[in-house]
């Protein structure tokens, strides 16, 4: 799978947020510990990232699920059982 990013995600989203690894966002929508369709038609993925302490992160994708459009630690996660 060929994955692409939104110029939002390349200019503002890596610019605020360091620590964010593109390859970290695709292990995520490859490997989803959950995953909702938005209202806008978008997708979130929620996963684990173990180089961050397994601290989930949130990516946001345009509705054909390979253009990441954001990405950040989900620091209120609950993940249902």
């Amino acid at each position: 799978m060929e994955y692409k990013f939104t110029a939002y995600f390349e200019n503002e989203v890596l610019r605020k947020r360091p620590y964010l690894k593109k390859e970290w966002c695709i292990h995520v929508v490859e490997n989803p510990i959950r995953v909702e369709a938005q209202d806008d038609n978008r997708f979130r993925f929620w996963g684990k990232i173990p180089e961050l302490g397994n601290k989930v992160i949130r990516v946001v994708t345009l509705k054909d699920k390979i253009t990441i459009h954001n990405g950040f630690i989900d620091r209120g996660f609950k993940h249902e059982t």
